[in-house]
Parts: C-alpha cells; structure tokens; sequence
C-alpha cells in the first residue's frame, strides 16, 4: 500500500429514464438538495434542481496516490453509480471532476 492522497471529486450526470416515484421523491426532497447543502463527504453529497435534468455529487476519495486521478475519479464515480441504484434512480453520462488535495498548490496573501 503506498501513499495515500485525499481527492475532492465532483460527479455530474443527467437524470435518465425516472419513474414517477422517483420524480416524485425528487421533487419532495429538492429544496434539501440545493446548491447550498452540498458538502464534500465519503458517502458524497447530491445536488440537483427541480428540472429533475442534470445533477452534481461531491465526494471525498482516498486513493493510493500512484493510482492517480483516474482512480479516484472511477472510485467516486462507482460511488455514484450504487446510491442512485439503491435509491431507484435512472441516469446517463457520468463524468468527474478531480482535484488532489495533497498537491494542490495554496497561494497565500502577503
């Protein structure tokens, strides 16, 4: 196991295919899924409007760092793909976002 490096990975996608449960659930629950509740976390934060169209999940991977990008980005993707499932929700085109924290340079006002 080498070094780890924590990820921030964003998550987008459109809605695909929903049921009228899912649409229904959706729009119950969308004021609680702004742009302002979202959070980086592991179990990744959803955020959509209620053109129940496209999405955005934020996520945190830990990834082996010689992994690189691409693995964090497919890890937090996989993520993605399993809750929607388990909440019965269809979707399409996925596409990541990645920023490795541990090399991501901070400039600092003087």
């Amino acid at each position: 196991m080498g070094t780890q490096h924590t990820y921030r990975v964003i998550v987008r996608g459109t809605f695909d295919g929903l049921s009228e449960e899912s649409r229904a659930r959706l729009l119950a629950e969308a004021d609680d899924h702004g742009i302002a509740a979202m959070q980086f976390t592991e179990e990744g934060s959803l955020a959509y409007d209620r053109t129940l169209k496209a999405f955005s999940y934020r996520l945190v991977v830990v990834s082996d760092a010689a992994d690189g990008d691409e693995m964090a980005g497919a890890i937090a993707e996989d993520r993605v793909e399993t809750a929607l499932r388990e909440l019965g929700h269809g979707y399409k085109a996925l596409r990541s976002t990645v920023t490795d924290l541990d090399t991501m340079k901070i400039n600092r006002k003087r």
